[in-house]
């Protein structure tokens, strides 16, 4: 993990290099860059009901517009219904954070976590608990990056993640990474399994994206 730099540090540059070309507006100013802590994270949600990454000591807001909330709701039902009927874990929401390391905090618009790395078996109690989920999807804005996702895929994985999948509603495919290095990409009428974290889930693509649709 990166050094977390001090507010006299940051610069454009910097940011360019952490997140790529995002817009500023994702980047919160106070606290000042650099300087952000996991309670940072907590009192913005609880005050302003906003979502923020704590990466490097900064602040990156969520972004998340109400066709990739509908896509991450979607998924949240058919995840959450199958862990349900099989009783093998958690799914959690676009509000699931969970610690990877000291001062980095990321947020999954959708997660799963198996029931055998939930301590005791049990959901946590702490807002931003160090948990490492089986599964984390990640459903694509405009604002995001490509060099933004590549070091949250490589995150991911390093904390443990076996599975990670990037939603693009706008080209309605999804991309499937069981390593970080090698994906493979599905498209509209392509039916997507589980595997290897929830090998007999199934998803069809086509149904999934039919919501943007209204269907």
């Amino acid at each position: 993990m990166a050094a977390v730099i001090q507010e006299s540090d940051f610069t454009l540059e910097d940011l360019t290099r952490r997140f790529g070309p995002m817009p500023l507006w994702r980047i919160r100013r106070d606290p000042a860059p650099g300087t952000a802590t996991e309670r940072d994270v907590v009192e913005i949600q609880r005050r302003e009901k906003r979502l923020c990454e704590l990466v490097d000591g900064i602040l990156v807001e969520k972004p998340m517009g109400y066709e990739e909330s509908l896509i991450a709701a979607e998924l949240i039902r058919l995840l959450g219904n199958f862990a349900v009927r099989r009783k093998c874990g958690l799914v959690a929401g676009e509000g699931g954070m969970v610690k990877f390391a000291k001062g980095l905090v990321r947020i999954p618009d959708v997660s799963f976590i198996s029931t055998g790395r939930l301590p005791g078996g049990r959901p946590p109690r702490r807002p931003i608990p160090r948990l490492v989920p089986n599964l984390a999807v990640e459903v694509l804005s405009p604002s995001n990056t490509p060099r933004e996702m590549k070091r949250k895929l490589k995150e991911y994985f390093d904390a443990g993640v076996e599975l990670v999948w990037f939603v693009n509603p706008r080209t309605r495919t999804i991309e499937v990474f069981a390593e970080r290095d090698k994906s493979v990409l599905y498209f509209s009428g392509q039916t997507l399994s589980g595997a290897p974290v929830l090998p007999r889930f199934r998803l069809k693509l086509r149904d999934l994206f039919a919501k943007l649709d209204g269907g």
